[in-house]
């Protein structure tokens, strides 16, 4: 599915994150005075976290939790595919609410909801995992530093105009 993508295709979650890191600001900005379309846009982009996290998979889960915490390196495409996920929706419901710490936290909870969902239900064919939460939770944390940096600009446009 989409992993085996990805895998053939190391170097789209590199570009992927790089482009998120520079439109994510400039498409905040310009969303700050438009929470209902921000809205919309992180409900949007939660719906696909939830598509992408709990559809389920032909493959057969491993018992219980996989516990380890590992770095990011060069090719770790899961990883960084997990840390990807959570940025837009946190980036836009930071801006939408004007709260971006408390926008990281809920990414970060609902990261913890999706891996006990994920253990508790055998029958979508998931496995949760520790690093799964931890580099979702990295995306949620860098989301909200984008939202940050967007509310920031959009002040700074709304104070020279």
């Amino acid at each position: 599915m989409i992993s085996t993508f990805l895998v053939a295709s190391p170097w789209l979650t590199t570009v992927a994150l790089a482009g998120i890191v520079i439109v994510g600001p400039l498409l905040g900005r310009w969303l700050a005075p438009r929470p209902r379309i921000a809205w919309v846009l992180a409900a949007m982009a939660v719906l696909v976290v939830l598509v992408l996290t709990l559809t389920p998979d032909d493959a057969r889960p491993a018992a219980g939790c996989a516990v380890q915490w590992s770095l990011p390196r060069v090719g770790s495409v899961e990883l960084i595919a997990n840390l990807i996920l959570f940025v837009p929706p946190v980036l836009l419901a930071g801006v939408a609410s004007g709260r971006p710490i408390v926008a990281a936290l809920a990414g970060s909870g609902l990261s913890v909801v999706i891996e006990v969902l994920q253990a508790l239900i055998p029958a979508i064919g998931r496995s949760c995992d520790t690093n799964d939460w931890l580099y979702n939770s990295l995306g949620a944390v860098l989301g909200g530093l984008l939202a940050a940096l967007a509310l920031r600009l959009a002040r700074r446009v709304r104070s020279t105009t």
